[in-house]
């Protein structure tokens, strides 16, 4: 079928289009530089300027929304946090209101969300049940689903893609930890206690596929590998499978200087569990963290 995708020339984006494109989709990149799409996404893909350019001749029968800008990459000033919710929350209400104007109505949208809406939680294990929490991060979350379930009223099937730390060396919190880690200067966050929720990219992209062919999925779907750990464990078996030492501690007072409230998606504690995916029964390629960072970086791609 034919599915518009934004945020489709970003870090998840790019491989995604390049694996809808070999299972045979038809795709069209919505970005603000459509003269890049081609080039980012494949000599295949058709841009869009705007939402605006979206009618019913195009016929689109899906939506896949990634669109948001970067949490971490700036500090959380008024304006930085009007920008997270615009890119998120004001976008996707667009995005919800030119479905309601179009008569041809994609059969299906799969929207992004992030597992920051269980907030810090120690180490209780999270479903895709478990209430969200009262902070900034939890709140745009809540936002931004709620903007993308509005599309339900319209006949959409639509999905929530509560997303946990994708692991790839091309970018995200991988890609960040490379080169210190290959360095020795690997070290823990704040105490070590803190539960990350991590998927491999390949597994990230195969789950998002089910979600988008499987007409029973839909809600939120924990978009995390079934095996947890903590940032203590994820920094020793990242130290050991590039053969390099990690016994450093990053305090977590230093975090917060440097970091100030962004410092809570480091030392905030989920300890998320894909129960929908497993309900769906979707086969996780990489569930184990050694496993997955083996095939990613191990010592012989390092």
């Amino acid at each position: 079928m034919r599915i518009l995708v934004t945020g489709g020339t970003g870090f998840i984006g790019r491989p995604l289009c390049a694996a809808l494109a070999a299972a045979g989709h038809e795709l069209v990149v919505l970005s603000r530089d459509p003269g890049s799409v081609r080039a980012r996404c494949g000599a295949s893909v058709s841009p869009l300027a705007a939402l605006s350019a979206w009618n019913d001749d195009l016929r689109i029968g899906a939506v896949i929304n990634l669109a948001g800008a970067p949490v971490i990459d700036s500090r959380w000033s008024a304006r930085r946090k009007q920008e997270l919710w615009r890119s998120r929350v004001t976008f996707t209400e667009g995005l919800a209101g030119r479905i309601a104007q179009l008569s041809h109505k994609p059969a299906v949208l799969l929207s992004g969300s992030a597992v920051g809406i269980y907030g810090d939680c120690g180490d209780r294990c999270l479903s895709e049940d478990a209430a969200p929490a009262k902070d900034f991060l939890a709140g745009l979350c809540v936002a931004w689903e709620d903007a993308a379930s509005a599309a339900r009223a319209h006949g959409v099937r639509v999905c929530l893609l509560r997303t946990g730390l994708v692991l790839h060396p091309s970018g995200g919190v991988l890609g960040s930890m490379l080169t210190p880690f290959r360095l020795g200067l690997g070290a823990r966050l704040g105490g070590g206690r803190q539960w990350m929720s991590w998927i491999h990219l390949a597994d990230y992209i195969a789950l998002t596929l089910r979600l988008l062919e499987d007409p029973a999925a839909q809600g939120p779907c924990n978009m995390t590998a079934p095996g947890p750990v903590t940032n203590a464990e994820f920094t020793a078996t990242l130290a050991r499978v590039l053969r390099r030492p990690a016994f450093a501690a990053f305090p977590a007072w230093l975090l917060l200087g440097a970091l100030g409230a962004r410092a809570a998606v480091l030392l905030g504690s989920q300890r998320v569990l894909p129960v929908k995916a497993g309900e769906l029964g979707y086969d996780f390629l990489h569930p184990r963290l050694e496993d997955a960072l083996r095939d990613l970086v191990g010592a012989d791609k390092a």
